[in-house]
């Protein structure tokens, strides 16, 4: 019975469970707020034509939205 309750034992799986179950709704959680915040917040691309694949100046061609839009 010592090694039926001790952390090797039952108790370690449900705490092993419970923590993982905790990360992953935790993560999820996180995940819907920041989907719903950026939901309402669009960007639009100035210069399609001039993006290349793999380059850091990419980030100059994309602006916020105006709050109109």
């Amino acid at each position: 019975m010592n090694g039926l309750f001790g952390v090797n034992g039952l108790l370690g799986y449900f705490v092993a469970v419970v923590l993982l179950l905790s990360i992953v709704f935790g993560l999820g959680y996180a995940a819907v707020v920041t989907q719903k915040a950026q939901s309402n917040n669009p960007y639009v691309i100035e210069n399609a034509n001039t993006l290349q694949m793999t380059s850091k100046a990419n980030a100059e061609h994309f602006k916020d939205a105006p709050k109109g839009e």
